[in-house]
């Protein structure tokens, strides 16, 4: 999907406005938050979650994997 969005003045900011489709995409609604993040090649991705939140849950996932007995353990 290519979409293009044209800027806007909004007071003394710039903006713009994003389709529906796109936001159903995304699973985006009114009052959410977005991402935008550069990429490696230059480019930019936009994302309705936090990619550091994303790169954070996955470590903690590799070590209740990894302490899994432990944590039981102390779970008791």
């Amino acid at each position: 999907m290519v979409l293009g969005l044209k800027l806007r003045q909004l007071g003394n900011s710039v903006g713009t406005v994003i389709p529906k489709e796109a936001l159903a995409r995304l699973n985006a609604k009114e009052g959410d938050t977005l991402y935008l993040t550069e990429t490696p090649d230059g480019a930019f991705r936009l994302t309705a979650s936090d990619p550091e939140f994303a790169e954070t849950m996955a470590i903690a996932e590799e070590g209740m994997s990894r302490y899994r007995n432990a944590l039981r353990e102390l779970a008791k």
